[in-house]
């Protein structure tokens, strides 16, 4: 099991490999459970929107509408980490 030390601020850094593991990426949030007998759960923060907030964020700035086709070949390429 790796171990990590911890600063004199409290902080710890997870190493690449257990990031890699959670599916985590720079600048992405890490949220912890709390588990009975002084255990944590780490796992990757899934953001929390709306589609209020998706339309809201790129409304006017689309030139033309996108097809159905293009608009699920962004969301697979989204899903593969590929943009």
């Amino acid at each position: 099991m790796p171990a990590v030390t911890v600063t004199t601020k409290g902080q710890v850094t997870l190493k690449r490999d257990l990031l890699q593991h959670l599916g985590i990426k720079p600048g992405e949030r890490v949220e912890f459970d709390k588990l009975p007998g002084g255990e944590l759960r780490v796992k990757a923060a899934k953001p929390a929107g709306t589609i209020d907030d998706f339309i809201g964020r790129h409304a006017g700035k689309v030139d033309k509408p996108l097809s159905i086709e293009e608009m699920n070949d962004i969301a697979a390429a989204g899903w593969a980490g590929e943009k």
